[in-house]
C-alpha cells in the first residue's frame, strides 16, 4: 500500500520532466494512427498518451479522497504540494511552458480542489446530530 501514500499525479509530472529534459522526443510525435469507420484517421501522440495517463490517475486520486484515515489529510497536503510545485515549474521553467504542461497543471488543480471537496462533503455526511425527546 506504499503507492497509496504518494500523490499519483506526481507520476505524469515526473514523466514529463524526464522527457522534457533528458529525451529529445517532440510532444506531437505520432505513436500510432488508427483508421476510423468514418474514413478519418485518429493519430495518437505522445502528449495524448501522457494526458490520458494523468486523467486515469486523477480518477484514482478522487477515489482515494473518499477514504477517512489519518493518512488522507497528509495525502491532500502532498497533492497540494505537487500542484504548487507544478505551478512554480510552469511559471519559471522554460521547458514546462507548454499547453501539455498547462493541462496537467489543471488536472493537478482539479485533484486538489476535488480532493478537499470530496473529503469535506463525505465528512459532513458522517457527522450526525442525535435528536432527544423531551429536551
Amino acid at each position: 500500500m506504499l503507492l497509496l501514500g504518494i500523490p499519483l499525479l506526481l507520476i505524469p509530472i515526473a514523466i514529463y520532466n524526464i522527457m522534457a529534459f533528458l529525451t529529445p522526443i517532440p510532444w506531437d510525435t505520432k505513436l500510432v494512427t488508427i483508421p476510423m469507420m468514418s474514413g478519418a484517421e485518429w493519430a495518437i501522440t505522445v502528449s495524448d498518451l501522457l494526458l490520458t495517463l494523468a486523467l486515469i490517475l486523477l480518477f484514482f486520486e478522487i477515489i482515494k479522497a473518499t477514504r477517512h484515515t489519518q493518512r488522507s489529510l497528509v495525502d491532500h497536503m502532498l497533492s497540494t504540494v505537487v500542484f504548487i510545485g507544478a505551478l512554480i515549474e510552469f511559471l519559471l521553467v522554460r521547458q514546462a511552458g507548454t499547453s501539455l504542461f498547462a493541462l496537467m497543471l489543471v488536472i493537478c488543480m482539479v485533484d486538489v480542489i476535488g480532493g478537499y471537496s470530496v473529503s469535506i462533503r463525505s465528512a459532513g455526511r458522517s457527522y450526525s446530530v442525535e435528536h432527544q425527546e423531551g429536551a
